[in-house]
């Protein structure tokens, strides 16, 4: 009897079809494809489509979709303003980096800013919370180890949040980046002056 693919197949598909874009569009902004890969776009623009126009029961799948959708959404925006920039002729999002910072250590191809944002109660910015641990939980699968269950990184987050408000900041940022192949999961004050550290 022939297995009919479940949603779990369809949005790993979807996924891995995203990466595949956002690395096609890297390619493109480097000077690496001659054109930028409209073809791709398309097919995940279709599957975007699709998959919102359906009804998908199960709350944790509707959750992963919509993280895939807000993901693709924020970097057609991205992609677009570079192209847009580029047209134009003057410096875009892909650009070279700001000259102010030092040249920092060779990145391998793999080392990457996966995720940024700030807290001053995690617990009721519950959207932004599930954000991170799905972006940290990609980041841990990318790199072969387990993610962390949801509770217990929650509960991390909280008492980061609480030490550093207690050093009188108002915020807490945390960033999640993958450099050589290992998830780096970092917690920062911020603070509501420049203060040298």
């Amino acid at each position: 009897m022939a297995e009919f693919p479940t949603i779990d197949d369809d949005l790993r598909g979807l996924e891995a079809e995203l990466k595949r874009l956002e690395t096609e569009y890297n390619m493109y902004f480097s000077g690496r494809l001659p054109r930028p890969p409209w073809e791709t776009r398309k097919r995940v623009e279709n599957l975007v489509r699709q998959y919102d126009r359906a009804h998908i029961q199960n709350y944790g799948d509707r959750f992963r979709f919509m993280t895939l959708q807000a993901r693709f959404t924020k970097l057609v925006d991205l992609w677009d303003r570079g192209l847009r920039a580029r047209e134009e002729g003057r410096p875009g999002p892909f650009s070279n980096r700001p000259r102010e910072q030092p040249p920092a250590a060779p990145a391998t191809p793999n080392d990457r800013l996966v995720h940024v944002t700030s807290f001053h109660d995690p617990l009721r910015q519950l959207d932004r919370l599930k954000e991170l641990y799905e972006s940290l939980a990609e980041a841990r699968r990318e790199s072969g180890q387990d993610a962390v269950p949801f509770h217990k990184f929650a509960e991390l987050v909280k008492n980061q949040v609480t030490k550093l408000r207690e050093t009188g900041s108002r915020e807490v940022a945390f960033r999640v980046m993958l450099k050589d192949g290992k998830v780096s999961f970092t917690a920062r004050a911020l603070k509501a002056k420049p203060d040298e550290t």
